[in-house]
């Protein structure tokens, strides 16, 4: 039987005019409260051991769910005398919780499939795992470090100016050993606040101790209903079935994304990230994709690397700036691909171990392939999006509809035979077609 654990306790003092004198936990969603939601969706997925920590009006919480027989699962309520923080309410009360166990915030409208996550958890032997997402408001987000599948720094709000993040956002959703709170010191956390967070306490500290903490990245919906805003938007996609369409257990729809000529100007390989900028309406663009359920991919040929002009450090930087001028008009990218490769020889400087003809550089599929198993892509209902003839065999190779747009070379490079399925002037304009007239 596995267990999930929902922080519910939450007064909601900005949400003041949308739930009357309900707890935040209990503000309704599609005609249900939130936390109705959420115990739903664990029990689907067989969490069905639930502990709930509750403070403010837990009477409300208590009488509406009683022990839970009715939904399929078995509650149990801890209740916090004063409010003591995510991570201080689930450390006070962690006699009573399994030996793995997951946690989830009880103000996050969520539809991921956490049966997957749990098994990654296990299959991985990690202290613990986060869920982590790019979000559409980075700049007031707490913000993740990752190197491959495994976090290497918290970077919490407010940011250093001038400098360029991934856009990777503590979710709200955790997989954990008990053991990695037992041997929790309070002392190693600078300060030792009363009221202790898991995203700006708790992790840091043991990451600092040595802890493996594995980054679970993925682009399912999981979104906090801190603000009004936030609360009508979640109502609206839900009402137009992105919530329910976002977990990865459903085939997703995506648009790809070239990178140069397509999103950016194409600066005749792109070296660093201060010589990057958008285009204008690309924001918009990729923030129309995210608002209708389109996972929003980036797969990019990116032969500097091989030539020996940019390092792997250097695209980092690189695509950290892209996400970061996405996320200041309030878009992201569910994931970025490039292919560091390039056949030809003869460049100084150049990496002979990338010097090699590969499946992953554009025409060739395997950036789609990877996106296609990270995402559960379903090719016949996702498109791409690109400047060049290259791109448009790509289209072709990997079975997906093609636009070219009219920006960077505008298809005039000639390489390939592959005509486009439909042309635009620009990617606003593409993405506007797709969203507003495809089914």
């Amino acid at each position: 039987m596995k267990q999930l654990v929902i922080l519910a306790g939450g007064k909601g003092s900005r949400l003041k005019d949308r739930l009357a004198d309900l707890p935040k936990p209990m503000i309704p969603i599609a005609g249900k409260p939130l936390l109705e939601h959420q115990i739903e969706l664990a029990r689907r997925h067989g969490f069905t051991d639930i502990v709930l920590f509750v403070q403010y009006q837990h009477e409300t919480i208590q009488a509406h769910f009683g022990d839970g027989r009715s939904r399929g699962v078995n509650i149990r309520y801890l209740i916090e005398q004063e409010p003591l923080g995510t991570a201080g309410a689930v450390l006070a009360g962690r006699a009573g919780l399994a030996e793995t166990f997951a946690v989830l915030y009880g103000d996050v409208m969520v539809n991921v499939d956490l049966e997957r996550i749990w098994q990654r958890h296990l299959d991985t032997r990690a202290d613990a795992t986060l869920l982590l997402h790019p979000n559409d408001h980075p700049l007031d987000s707490d913000l993740v470090e990752a190197a491959g599948d495994w976090i290497t720094a918290f970077h919490n709000r407010p940011h250093p100016a001038g400098r360029w993040f991934q856009n990777l956002v503590n979710a709200g959703l955790y997989v954990m050993q008990r053991s990695l709170l037992e041997n929790f010191d309070r002392a190693s956390v600078p300060g030792a606040p009363a009221v202790l967070d898991f995203g700006k306490d708790l992790f840091p500290a043991v990451l600092r101790r040595g802890a493996r903490l594995l980054a679970y990245n993925t682009p399912e919906y999981i979104k906090d209903i801190g603000t009004p805003q936030r609360y009508d938007r979640i109502c609206a996609e839900h009402a137009a079935g992105v919530v329910q369409r976002s977990s990865l257990r459903t085939p997703q729809r995506a648009v790809f994304l070239d990178r140069d000529g397509t999103l950016v100007p194409d600066k005749d390989c792109l070296r660093n990230a201060e010589g990057l900028e958008l285009f204008p309406g690309a924001a918009a663009a990729v923030s129309n994709l995210n608002h209708h359920g389109w996972r929003a991919v980036v797969v990019t040929n990116q032969p500097v690397i091989a030539k020996g002009w940019c390092d792997e450090a250097g695209m980092q930087r690189i695509h950290n700036k892209l996400e970061s001028l996405l996320g200041h008009e309030h878009a992201f990218l569910d994931r970025i691909y490039y292919c560091p490769h390039h056949p030809d020889a003869g460049f100084a400087g150049e990496r002979p171990e990338l010097k090699i003809r590969c499946d992953c550089r554009k025409p060739a599929t395997g950036m789609i392939t990877a996106a296609v198993k990270d995402l559960n892509i379903d090719l016949t209902q996702s498109w791409l999006i690109g400047d060049s003839t290259a791109d448009l065999q790509t289209a072709k190779n990997a079975g997906l509809r093609s636009i070219l747009v009219r920006t960077g070379c505008a298809g005039r490079d000639g390489k390939y035979p592959a005509p486009p399925d439909f042309v635009f002037d620009t990617l606003a304009e593409a993405v506007d077609f797709i969203v507003k007239q495809v089914p």
